[in-house]
């Protein structure tokens, strides 16, 4: 049988080459599957017609249906327009029209019918609707006709220009519902829409475009957003069966002399008990025979470069080189400057490798990568280029790995005959609904306590009132020896916003901190990359008090003296970014501050982010509330991932549900592994289907 819903766009009746093509680069869609799953974000109530007599001036938006009585066409050449007078049992009304002016003159003519929609207004003591939306009221019976609830479609300009805005949309829609109602298929067992007490998949589609009343909306999006978590998550754990059934893995079977050395002799402080059970998770799969992959999430400063670093040791004692890709230089170098200090005193070939380093150091490094004598390589994406091959990679972390689109990584896996094992690492605190549906293809290990001795951050907000004392207070801290970062939104004064900036901040810095007695670097996005280099090289080294930034220091520099973070316009940042900037400073044993400066003026949800940075220093606690408020975005990267393309579901919001769904799809694979059972046929093609429409990198993290 012809599936008419993957059938391309353009043959709809009503859409046609040009049409097609701006709908596709305008919202994605190609088939006519992609516009029955383009769903309205709203309703507007059609449902009830008042009578002419009973419209007010103050009413909303009210619908009338009336017969056109007569049009006429009035004022000046440069200031025609159209008035339309409808009647109905009670009364009259007009409706005004300034553009449009020949379609309106040849659509109305004396005797036709229609419903109007629109808000009303008063001219000359008579009530009227000036533009109101226009249906004909033809008396055809379709799927849907006459009045309802109408569902608001996101369009864009350009559509708008096309006759594609909601209502344009709105009737493309109804002209597929019309042609292929009765050919919506199920994708759901009976077993699991009983259970759950789901509307059918026909129904739902129906009354999600054009519900037949008010109650029906929430049990159609309930029907629809089950479907889509649902498939998600049987899709991510079938993935990640076939990854530990048919992908093998190298076998690091020993503990050997450099781990046992460095953990007895150079280990710089005592393991936490989060620390030492990630070790022993990723331990096991490292027996296992089969490629690891594994997600390792841990908050700002809880270690995880350390756990990362006796993993490298032990794939090393087994015969293995390492490799660790960071998505920026600054990264990079952190790793490597942590890690050498780690390994100073101990045998292990360590090298960097960037976009900076020079050519003959990077053809030393390829030498030695490939006679095997280069243990350990830590880099950018510069070590996935074709040149740099290994001899026998074993083992590979991905710090921030949102940040690298799929096929960069793909790239390292190739590098090796046997997959290497692969362990993802992420400072930002990932919600566990999200993460359920991002990496739940993957193992998940959590760093959930910070070192022993470190302080909490205290966190205060601050209105620019306060400003005296906050400068009081810096001083303070400089004469204890202390170092400050002042973090800035923008770097030069802007037009359009009210804010403040990290030139005029450099300056008044300077202002109120005289030099000699004390020494400021400035770090910005647009310096060159010596440049910067030199100015944070400064900072680490205690050669300068203050560093003046924007977020470029968010992830990467590690200062333990640094021990106070001001954050100015602090309501324009994120909750994750706010947190990650606070965790640049309480690295150290002294106790650390981040102070949260902000205009007096505050939305309300500005507002609710200070407040929430002010009582909380756990970053998934953060983390969910940013869900809450500002949804899942991009958050990691989920435009090269393809996972979080929803049509309808909402990670902010529907936590319970992507639970449920999770619950769901275990319990089936559970007793039927491989949706091999006819009960589960349904779901068996839906996937089929869905990894025909994607590139599949289930192989790949």
């Amino acid at each position: 049988m012809i599936d008419l819903f993957a059938s391309q766009i353009t043959y709809l009746k009503g859409v046609g080459p040009k049409k097609a093509e701006l709908l596709h680069k305008e919202l994605g869609i190609a088939t006519y599957d992609d516009l029955l799953n383009y769903y309205p974000f709203r309703y507007v109530d059609k449902s009830q017609v008042l009578s002419i007599r009973d419209v007010v001036s103050d009413q909303a938006y009210v619908q009338i249906r009336g017969k056109v009585m007569s049009v006429d066409s009035s004022g000046e050449k440069r200031m025609r327009y159209v008035i339309v007078t409808v009647q109905d049992s009670t009364g009259t009304i007009d409706l005004v029209f300034f553009k449009g002016l020949r379609w309106v003159i040849s659509h109305f003519t004396p005797g036709k019918s229609f419903y109007v929609f629109g808000k009303p207004s008063v001219f000359r003591n008579k009530f009227n609707f000036v533009h109101p939306e226009i249906e004909g009221d033809t008396g055809e019976v379709r799927v849907v006709s006459g009045p309802r609830l109408e569902g608001i479609y996101s369009s864009t300009e350009k559509l708008k220009n096309a006759g594609l805005g909601s209502r344009g949309i709105g009737f493309l829609v109804r002209e597929l519902l019309n042609q292929g109602v009765n050919q919506i298929e199920e994708t759901i067992p009976e077993y699991l829409t009983t259970r759950h007490l789901l509307m059918n998949r026909r129904d739902a589609l129906v009354n999600i475009h054009f519900p037949e009343d008010a109650t029906k909306i929430p049990l159609s999006t309930q029907r629809l957003k089950f479907e889509e978590l649902l498939f998600i998550q049987l899709d991510m754990l079938l993935q990640k069966k076939n990854l530990q059934r048919k992908i093998p893995g190298q076998v690091f079977s020993q503990v050997g002399p450099l781990f046992l050395e460095f953990y007895e002799k150079y280990l710089p402080f005592e393991l936490t008990g989060a620390q030492k059970r990630v070790i022993r998770e990723i331990r096991m799969d490292l027996k296992s025979g089969t490629q690891m992959n594994r997600l390792l999430q841990g908050d700002v400063g809880s270690g995880k470069t350390l756990v990362a670093l006796m993993i490298f040791l032990l794939a090393i004692d087994n015969g293995f080189q390492t490799c660790l890709m960071a998505p920026t230089e600054i990264l990079a170098n952190q790793h490597f400057n942590s890690i050498t200090s780690f390994l100073k005193d101990m045998d292990i070939e360590v090298a960097l490798l960037t976009g900076n380093t020079k050519k003959a150091q990077r053809n030393h490094i390829h030498k030695r990568l490939l006679e095997g004598s280069l243990n350990l390589l830590i880099g950018t994406h510069a070590v996935i280029e074709e040149v740099v091959q290994f001899k026998n990679l074993g083992f590979v972390v991905i710090d921030e790995q949102h940040r690298f689109g799929v096929e960069q990584r793909a790239r390292l896996w190739k590098k090796s005959e046997v997959l290497p094992h692969v362990l993802v690492m992420t400072a930002t605190p990932i919600p566990r609904t999200l993460a359920m549906t991002l990496y739940g293809n993957l193992d998940v290990s959590i760093i959930d306590e910070l070192p022993p001795g470190r302080k909490p951050i205290k966190t205060v907000h601050f209105f620019e009132s306060k400003r005296l004392r906050v400068l009081g207070f810096m001083r303070e801290q400089i004469k204890l020896g202390r170092q400050i970062y002042v973090v800035y939104p923008l770097i030069n004064e802007s037009e359009n916003l009210d804010l403040k900036n990290l030139m005029d901040g450099f300056e008044n810095i300077q202002h109120d901190f005289p030099l000699p007695e004390f020494q400021v670097s400035v770090v910005h996005g647009r310096m060159k990359a010596d440049e910067k280099e030199f100015e944070m090289k400064r900072f680490v080294e205690g050669k300068t008090d203050i560093m003046v930034s924007t977020t470029v220091i968010e992830v990467g520099v590690d200062v333990p003296n640094a021990s106070v973070m001001i954050i100015e316009n602090a309501e324009r940042f994120g909750l994750s970014q706010l947190h990650q900037l606070r965790g640049r400073v309480g690295r150290g044993a002294d106790q650390s501050y981040c102070i949260l400066m902000s205009g007096n003026k505050l939305s309300a949800e500005g507002r609710k982010r200070l407040e929430i940075m002010v009582k909380s220093n756990d970053g998934f606690e953060i983390a969910e509330a940013d869900l809450k408020l500002r949804g899942p975005g991009d958050m990691q990267g989920t435009q090269q991932s393809g996972v979080l393309d929803l049509r309808i579901a909402n990670l902010a919001q529907d936590g319970d549900l992507i639970m449920l769904t999770r619950k769901v799809a275990e319990t089936i694979l559970e007793k039927d592994g491989q949706l091999a059972d006819p009960e589960n046929k349904l779901l068996r093609d839906q996937i089929v289907k869905i990894r025909k429409q994607k590139r599949n990198w289930s192989r790949i993290s």
